[in-house]
């Protein structure tokens, strides 16, 4: 399974890479992935856990105080669509990595991977595929 995972995946980021991105401690990141908001998986030569950077996208600058907020960039916010996904999924029986595996898959239904269509606010047509799996 991790073979499928580092190959479907272009970029990971540890927990402590995700925290910088988000602008939050490594705990919140934690608790992020404990409420299902976030999956990850071992991965690389020294099976170190990350998340696939393709789950935080930029977030709207309507927040100035956000504590991600840069002044040269805009802040990162987890994906809105992802946490629903994910559950789905998870209701279906899929762990993590197999969470992962899917949404990086790519989909004739979708023409193109489920992460693809989240991030391109598709979340209902993920979602009904995603139920589809039961």
């Amino acid at each position: 399974m991790n073979n499928d995972l580092e190959s479907l995946v272009d970029e990971w980021l540890t927990v402590p890479d995700l925290a910088e991105r988000l602008g939050v401690d490594a705990g919140r990141v934690r608790r992020l992935l404990q409420e299902g908001r976030l999956a990850g998986a071992r991965v690389g030569e020294r099976k170190v856990f990350s998340v696939p950077a393709d789950f935080v996208v930029p977030g709207h600058l309507a927040n100035p105080a956000a504590p991600s907020r840069t002044q040269d960039g805009p802040e990162w916010t987890v994906l809105a669509s992802l946490q629903g996904t994910l559950t789905v999924l998870k209701d279906v029986g899929y762990t993590d990595e197999d969470a992962i595996v899917w949404l990086f898959t790519p989909s004739e239904a979708l023409t193109t991977s489920p992460i693809g269509a989240l991030r391109a606010g598709r979340k209902t047509e993920v979602r009904r595929l995603a139920q589809a799996e039961l």
